[in-house]
């Protein structure tokens, strides 16, 4: 049996709904904490740097409509948190839409994928991967496409929110 490489940004989430750095191994993690909530708020330490990478792992619900995975500064409801980045799988058109809102305004959507990655009732893994002048998205080790940041202070974005049609299996 191999157990999965030792990530320095592996992530685990804890009793307050943070996520933190893990000191143990993602198997260890999941032995305590099996069942991570959709809807999904997690705290991101550190926020998001160059060379940062979230990882989201998970199963498309058996009849899903949609699901989405955000990247904000902050959980503010009121006025809210700008919105880095939000990936937004519609499974109606098979879209995998992805924009930022920041000081209230929406910004210009994207949609143009080479395919649609996911498949209802089917694992996933989605990598988000910080780089200097965009987010850069993989699906299941494919690059998908690349998202330009629309917020210049990467530090800022610190919040993850996941929600929809899915399940958590584990967050990195």
């Amino acid at each position: 049996l191999a157990l999965p490489q030792r990530s320095p940004f592996y992530l685990q989430k804890i009793e307050d709904g943070h996520l933190n750095n893990s000191l143990g191994s993602p198997v260890q993690a999941d032995v305590y904490f099996p069942r991570l909530i959709v809807p999904f708020c997690g705290h991101i330490k550190g926020g998001m740097r160059p060379g940062k990478k979230i990882l989201v792992m998970g199963i498309v619900d058996l009849n899903p409509e949609s699901f989405g995975i955000s990247l904000t500064c902050g959980e503010s409801e009121d006025p809210p948190a700008d919105v880095a980045i939000e990936l937004k799988a519609v499974f109606t058109d098979r879209q995998f839409v992805r924009n930022s809102c920041v000081a209230g305004e929406w910004g210009e959507e994207q949609s143009s994928i080479p395919y649609f990655p996911f498949i209802p009732d089917q694992p996933f893994r989605v990598e988000i991967l910080c780089e200097h002048p965009r987010f850069r998205i993989f699906v299941d080790g494919h690059q998908l496409f690349d998202f330009y940041h629309r917020i210049e202070t990467l530090s800022a974005i610190d919040t993850i929110k996941i929600n929809g049609d899915l399940q958590l299996t584990k967050l990195g």
